[in-house]
């Protein structure tokens, strides 16, 4: 078995490291307090070709593995997690797209998500049904050669900053096997969007999208109907590794400041690192956060050799979270009121890093899928 990565890998990670701290970090807080995206933010990932990253070299993007997806994700999180998430999307989304679309949809489609002049948000979850997202109600209804869509997705990333889609709707019976994808744009009339409120990463521009008689034709439909759902349950099986490794960072880099507080800080005559109750707790979660950043490259790894990756996958999406929440915690209740302060990052990160243990599944759904995977649908809940 072997850990180590590759010398593009490492190039690309201290690249997209160094991009991070130059062109993200810088204007974290500035974002946060704003609730939005700098206006120049998309022309800078677009730039530094993190839109293109997993998108295939003959439509213009990178055709890089899901390893070094993962490792430019952490590097971004590191910085700012809320910046990942268009990134995220275009390697999910552009997928999906290259996986499903024909021909010309691959042509038309791919190269404006690798030049970041398509930002693509996932339009899957309604109010009614997120975890249950088999379940979804939005109408597709037939109308000559093609559909029209009407009805609420919620809970969508990057809703307020995305210019196109991939809306999924019903155009068949119950149950999974009903429903299919669209790529759609999100600039006509029959298009309305909501921004929600959020505890963390407020910049994401996390928000409802209202269809009301979006007429789509075949050219939109994604694969064949009813095809939608299984192909992007397909993804996910990638990119809930990526965003265990996205959590991790963010933890990693909480648990760095309270390592360097520990260092430079004094209490009763030496520093903080000296006393156990302060450097064992931070040892523990660097610890747990190591093993569940293991498991989530080997479902890349998995991925990247044509295997399955969903157990990995879906066991680092419950656990990474958890973890990064608690370490970042921890990180807070070590450097005290200044953790505690918006001036620093730390809090910043605690409120940005729970929203993961949401996105993409719960922490339910993704045992659930483990389980089902290992037992058999028969024998799991």
């Amino acid at each position: 078995m072997d850990f180590t990565f590759t010398a593009p890998q490492n190039d690309l990670a201290k690249r997209v490291a160094e991009f991070a701290a130059d062109r993200i970090a810088p204007h974290r807080q500035e974002q946060d307090r704003s609730g939005t995206y700098r206006p120049d933010l998309i022309a800078d990932l677009a730039a530094a070709d993190l839109f293109a990253l997993r998108i295939p070299v003959e439509y213009g993007g990178l055709g890089l593995d899901a390893v070094s997806a993962g490792l430019a994700l952490e590097k971004l999180a590191a910085a700012d997690l809320s910046v990942c998430f268009p990134v995220l999307n275009a390697a999910l989304i552009g997928g999906v797209l290259a996986d499903n679309g024909t021909s010309g949809q691959r042509a038309a489609w791919l190269p404006p998500i690798a030049r970041g002049e398509a930002v693509v948000a996932l339009a899957l979850t309604e109010p009614d049904h997120g975890t249950d997202a088999a379940g979804i109600r939005m109408a597709a209804r037939p109308d000559g050669d093609g559909w029209v869509l009407t009805g609420e997705k919620t809970s969508i990333m990057i809703a307020a900053h995305a210019t196109h889609a991939l809306v999924f709707a019903r155009t068949g019976g119950e149950g999974a096997r009903g429903i299919s994808a669209f790529y759609v744009p999100l600039d006509g009339p029959e298009v309305r969007r909501e921004r929600l409120t959020d505890l963390g990463c407020k910049a994401g521009g996390r928000g409802r999208i209202l269809l009301d008689g979006l007429r789509v034709g075949r050219d939109e439909l994604v694969g064949e109907p009813g095809g939608g759902f299984a192909a992007v349950m397909r993804g996910f099986g990638v990119s809930r590794a990526y965003i265990a490794l996205m959590a991790i960072a963010v933890g990693d880099a909480a648990l760095a400041e309270a390592y360097a507080h520990a260092s430079r800080r004094s209490a009763f005559g030496q520093p903080l690192g000296r006393f156990q109750s302060v450097t064992f707790p931070l040892v523990e979660h660097s610890t747990l956060l190591h093993a569940a950043r293991l498991v989530a490259y080997e479902a890349l790894c998995r991925a990247d050799r044509g295997e399955d990756p969903r157990i990995p996958s879906n066991m680092a999406k419950w656990w990474a979270p958890k973890a990064a929440v608690e370490a970042t915690h921890q990180a807070l209740l070590t450097l005290g009121q200044l953790g505690w302060s918006e001036d620093g990052p730390v809090a910043q990160r605690l409120r940005d890093v729970i929203g993961l243990q949401l996105a993409d599944g719960t922490a339910a759904a993704t045992k659930l899928t483990v389980a089902r995977l290992v037992l058999g649908k028969e024998y799991a809940p």
